[in-house]
């Protein structure tokens, strides 16, 4: 897809990587091309590839099939395929068993037998890690699997030396030791699958088809591929909604549980905005399709989902360059323990196993899988419960940040006025002053107007009809009902003074007077508050950001907890960028949290970007986090499991370097076994994957 000018973007499948240090080498190649920029992730076997365009993908695919490795688009994985490494692992587990009991008798006529059952172990169990390191060593290069294959393969080779010369026997270690590599490895794929089951769930939840209505009323069943931008289409209650659309006809509750992670379903009737993928909980609806495929919610959560998990953490790129340097010195280790052991007199035996014992334990596995499995899961997680963190570098700003600024319309409030009141003048009755008005609004468009017209009709019922309906610019609306001429417009001084200031009033006069004043308001979310606390409970300072006025930000903010002293007021829109770099100047760490076009220059400003998912899809592309439900407690929710993930990743990486470097030394000195230093190094890379699958069970608060 296209980025900056002249500048392309792919995404590429990598097959044949089997630990960090391969995906470290395929992503030095394709950075050496002229104007290249690649990450390569060993979790998720994809490279994510700038180029620009004096070259092709088919540049790129030749650079990583000529490092050893095969690159193409990727595609869907076929169903129902077997698992070759389960078939290997079955096979050579029982195979090695059996050595083992042979092991135990000292017997020349069974240590044959040994050596025939160890043999398909070694070459048939072990060949992904032989192949893999040949493939390696024709290219110069060596990985994990080049330690795996000649330490398995020296033990092998000293034991039918050792059978023909009557010197010790290794053929438990090469095959246990296979055994256990391959058991790590199955784990460890088996635990990658799982960790990416989240973000598969939502790239699957889209219906398969729709029944798009054509003239007269008629439902004609096609492929959501088919699905063009305009066409209305029907869903029956318990169906999921084909698309992204605006309802036109019926009623209905839907459930979008999987997409915004909130339980109850939300009533919707003409003119309400439904998501594709989400489903019809209640009765038959009517809905015209405004985006498709690519363009829709989902497709577009699903994408900054992926980009995330394709992403690497600063913290990750320390741990690829030690694994890019770890093998080769693992094998100059390995040798010079063999040597070390022979000038201080021990015997080929004790040397041999020392230095087997360096090249297995020492595998780098768990280096490699220590970031991208817990981002995996993490952001699988986040998807599951409706929060999208855009990018591994989001987790170490959900650490710093001290300041939340909330815009208020959209964020803190619904965005949509409501009434708050009525205040009759003397002998007038508030119900007949809220019905003429209504009356006199119904021909406008005006937000205001729209909420007047709306509690109207729902506190008076029918309204009466309106003639020579005339806008007054800047001032109201006027218009005949029952021939009496009737302004609704902007306030004189007739306010009562309670609620002079806190809201946006309109007079409504007739007779040469004003006989009351409507006041509507922007409503404060229900959640707000909960919100505003829980963010303090993490050791934030909310501020509030408005256009509006000072009086009814101080009440908006009084409503939801947060003190007059962090109140700004009276902000331009294109000023909130100010607001934000002077906080910054201040030496704060500042998030900032809003829905609008006009947030979206202050959201990418702010050190942490979160946007309200019910937003403009310029907030969603501005920002570093998307709460997609749009409720601002999933704002805490959202930096507790950024942060819960980053405390992952840390931890995982401490593992894996603390496992190395106690376990080196351990081996060089010959207390280590071969045997227990395969199932250390596998158990190593297990854990790790284990430990990221914990924040499987994160919950919201």
């Amino acid at each position: 897809m296209p980025t900056d000018a002249g500048t392309q973007r792919i995404e590429l499948a990598i097959g044949g990587m089997t630990c960090a240090s391969c995906a470290a080498r395929v992503e030095r190649k394709l950075n050496k091309l002229g104007g290249v920029s690649a990450t390569v992730n060993y979790a998720t076997e994809k490279a994510q590839v700038e180029y620009p365009a004096d070259l092709t993908a088919a540049d790129l695919i030749a650079t990583v099939e000529a490092t050893g490795y095969t690159a193409r688009p990727p595609e869907p994985a076929p169903a129902g395929t077997g698992n070759p490494l389960r078939t290997r692992l079955a096979v050579s587990a029982v195979l090695s068993a059996g050595v083992v009991v042979l092991a135990m008798v000292p017997s020349a006529r069974l240590a044959w037998v040994a050596l025939a059952l160890t043999t398909p172990v070694v070459a048939w169990g072990g060949w992904p890690f032989h192949t893999a390191a040949w493939t390696n060593l024709r290219h110069g290069a060596a990985t994990m699997d080049t330690l795996v294959s000649a330490g398995t393969l020296a033990a092998y080779g000293w034991s039918v030396y050792a059978l023909v010369s009557g010197s010790a026997l290794y053929l438990e270690t090469a095959a246990v030791v296979t055994t256990f590599l391959l058991a790590g490895r199955y784990a460890e794929g088996r635990a990658k699958r799982r960790a990416g089951d989240a973000i598969r769930a939502l790239l699957e939840l889209g219906a398969k088809d729709v029944a798009v209505l054509r003239s007269g009323g008629v439902e004609e069943r096609v492929p959501v591929g088919a699905l063009a931008v305009g066409d209305e289409f029907a869903v029956r209650p318990g169906e999921k909604i084909a698309t992204d659309g605006v309802v036109t006809g019926g009623a209905s509750a839907v459930d979008a549980s999987m997409l915004t992670g909130e339980s109850v379903p939300a009533e919707v009737r003409p003119g309400d905005a439904v998501a594709g993928g989400t489903v019809n909980a209640g009765g038959r609806i009517t809905v015209r399709a405004t985006r498709i495929g690519a363009d829709t919610h989902l497709a577009q959560l699903a994408r900054l989902v992926e980009q995330a998990q394709s992403g690497k953490a600063p913290v990750q790129r320390i741990a690829d360059r030690v694994a890019s340097v770890f093998v080769p010195a693992v094998i100059v280790l390995a040798l010079a323990t063999l040597a070390g052991w022979r000038i201080a007199g021990a015997g080929w035996s004790v040397a041999f196993t020392a230095a087997i014992a360096v090249l297995i334990v020492a595998c780098p596995c768990a280096l490699g899988l220590a970031t991208p499995t817990a981002l995996l899961v993490g952001t699988g997680r986040g998807a599951q419960l409706g929060i999208v963190i855009r990018g591994p570098e989001v987790l170490e700003s959900t650490r710093r940040i001290d300041t939340m600024v909330l815009d208020k319309t959209g964020t803190v409030t619904t965005g949509r006025m409501t009434l708050a009141g009525v205040a009759p003048a003397d002998g007038e009755d508030p119900d007949e002053v809220l019905r003429l008005a209504g009356a006199v609004e119904h021909g406008s468009e005006h937000p205001v107007a729209r909420a007047i017209v709306a509690a109207a009709a729902e506190r008076c019922g029918p309204l009466p009809a309106a003639t020579d309906f005339q806008a007054i610019a800047g001032q109201g609306a006027r218009a005949l009902v029952g021939g009496v001429e009737i302004t609704v417009g902007r306030p004189g001084g007739d306010i009562p003074s309670e609620l002079d200031g806190q809201h946006t009033g309109a007079a409504v006069e007739w007779g040469g007077r004003v006989r009351g004043v409507i006041t509507v308001a922007d409503a404060v979310k229900d959640t707000s508050a909960e919100a505003v606390a829980r963010l303090r409970a993490l050791g934030l300072t909310p501020m509030l950001l408005t256009g509006d006025n000072a009086a009814v930000a101080r009440s908006v903010a009084a409503e939801v907890g947060i003190g007059e002293e962090a109140v700004i007021a009276g902000v331009l829109p294109e000023q909130k960028v100010d607001v934000i770099r002077d906080l910054q100047s201040q030496g704060r760490i500042v998030a900032m949290a809003g829905d609008g076009v006009n947030d979206a220059p202050a959201l990418a400003q702010a050190d942490l970007g979160l946007a309200m998912g019910t937003g403009t899809d310029a907030a969603i592309q501005a920002s570093d986090l998307t709460l997609v439900s749009g409720d601002l407690r999933a704002a805490a929710d959202a930096i507790r499991l950024a942060r819960r993930t980053l405390t992952t990743i840390r931890g995982n990486l401490f593992w894996a370097f603390a496992y190395n470097v106690a376990a080196l030394p351990l081996a060089v000195a010959g207390l280590l076994s071969p045997m227990i230093a395969g199932g250390a190094m596998a158990a190593s890379s297990v854990f790790v994957v284990a430990n990221s699958l914990r924040l499987r069970r994160f919950q919201p608060l």
